[in-house]
């Protein structure tokens, strides 16, 4: 495995398991912001611009690009609520990571996860067994996934770039 590429490894889930790890995700997903915000805290444009490993995003683009995935994630949560096994949209994350939105100030997108994540952590610990039980299907995977196994998804992905950033500045200094 590449380990500057999945510093904490890849996601696993274990259906069995899952129950008693759930409240230890939702901690996870709310503190998400605070630990990006510190993971990038103090520093530079310039080390903002660095990729995290070669041929990889730079900082500010994983930034961004957690926004950007956890709010299609937030919307399809609400679809799998709201309706029978809804077909969610794939984007390109590459592609999205490549627009100018992708470029800006972090702290737009840090805020953004605060107020995005202080939601969506209210909806989760609203859900019923049964509503974890819901699905969405994803076309690309050509699989349906629960919404807890998406909250562990979701858990894992926010750890997972916080890492990229932290590891990077272990690695360099």
């Amino acid at each position: 495995m590449d380990t500057l590429r999945y510093p904490i490894g890849l996601f696993t889930y274990n259906e069995e398991e899952s129950g008693q790890l759930f409240q230890v995700w939702i901690d996870e997903i709310k503190q998400l912001p605070t630990k990006l915000r510190a993971a990038v805290e103090g520093l530079s444009e310039v080390e903002l611009d660095t990729t995290y490993r070669p041929q990889g995003w730079t900082v500010r683009q994983v930034v961004h690009h957690v926004a950007d995935s956890h709010m299609n994630a937030y919307i399809r949560f609400k679809l799998a609520l709201t309706e029978e096994n809804p077909t969610i949209k794939p984007y390109d994350e590459g592609e999205w990571a490549q627009l100018a939105d992708s470029k800006l100030d972090i702290d737009i997108s840090l805020k953004l996860l605060e107020a995005l994540h202080a939601r969506w952590s209210i909806l989760i610990e609203s859900l019923t067994e049964e509503d974890l039980q819901k699905v969405f299907s994803h076309p690309e995977h050509m699989s349906t996934i629960t919404l807890r196994e998406s909250v562990a998804n979701y858990a894992w992905h926010g750890k997972h770039h916080t890492a990229h950033i932290t590891e990077r500045f272990k690695r360099i200094g």
